[in-house]
């Protein structure tokens, strides 16, 4: 992607340009942020030695002790499924969205109102932000998978609970294994917490690059988009994770 329209995304983003001392940015500027706009190599300095890539047929889910299913087997199981209280107060499954050849893979939360409405994860105001977010990353909506720890959305839009987050573990771990991406982008507290099964939060988490299970499937956490509406001024320390994430990838265009 051309330094222009990526400086376009990053400003549909909220996030405030400024010029680095010392660096002659374009017209549109960049997203350096004065004091902070650190090249993903230095974001990644002094983080402990994991994989920056991933073999995409090395991913496997033989101790999963669960039914294997190709696609739209798994989509259908999903949308039939009962193991907990979520289903019976939703109005459908949320599966997920996008390129099931994906590079990256996007999993947050829990679908919302908007998202239960419309059967699809991240849609309302959060994801006009998660559209820009990954418009600046070089990457169009279609071109990644989004999907979600949880299939259904909670009462009141509240957390998930952890027995419902581990009945919908495995179509998820399936989904991963379908997918075979080249990186996770968790977003949010719960995403990080129960993929990393950590309860440590996300200002700690980020910043570096996890393994994700048996193939260490390099996993990059940064805030919900949800939380940025909220607090702004963590929107560069988000751009900063996705750098680190664009570091993994490279370049997608």
């Amino acid at each position: 992607m051309d330094e222009q329209r990526r400086n376009h995304y990053l400003k549909m983003m909220g996030l405030t340009v400024w010029q680095r001392r010392g660096q002659l940015l374009p017209a549109e500027n960049g997203i350096s942020v004065e004091g902070v706009a650190e090249s993903p190599a230095s974001v990644i300095q002094g983080v402990a030695d994991q994989p920056l890539s991933a073999d995409k047929d090395s991913f496997s889910t033989e101790d999963l002790a669960i039914p294997r299913y190709d696609w739209q087997s798994l989509k259908q199981q999903v949308r039939q499924c009962q193991a907990c209280t979520l289903r019976a107060g939703c109005t459908q499954t949320v599966f997920g969205v996008g390129n099931p050849q994906a590079d990256l893979l996007v999993i947050g939360e829990a679908p919302g109102a908007d998202e239960d409405k419309q059967g699809e994860p991240f849609v309302g105001r959060a994801g006009q932000l998660l559209n820009a977010m990954l418009l600046a990353m070089g990457f169009k909506r279609e071109a990644v998978f989004i999907a979600n720890i949880v299939k259904c959305r909670p009462p009141n839009n509240r957390d998930p609970k952890p027995e419902e987050a581990s009945c919908c573990e495995p179509y998820l771990l399936q989904q991963v294994e379908f997918i075979q991406p080249k990186l996770i982008l968790a977003v949010g507290r719960i995403a990080a917490q129960n993929l990393l099964k950590s309860d440590i939060a996300v200002g700690k988490l980020r910043g570096r690059i996890h393994p994700f299970g048996a193939q260490k499937i390099p996993l990059v956490v940064t805030y919900h988009p949800a939380y940025l509406l909220r607090s702004p001024e963590q929107k560069r320390k988000a751009w900063q994770d996705l750098q680190l994430a664009l570091s993994v990838l490279g370049n997608p265009s």
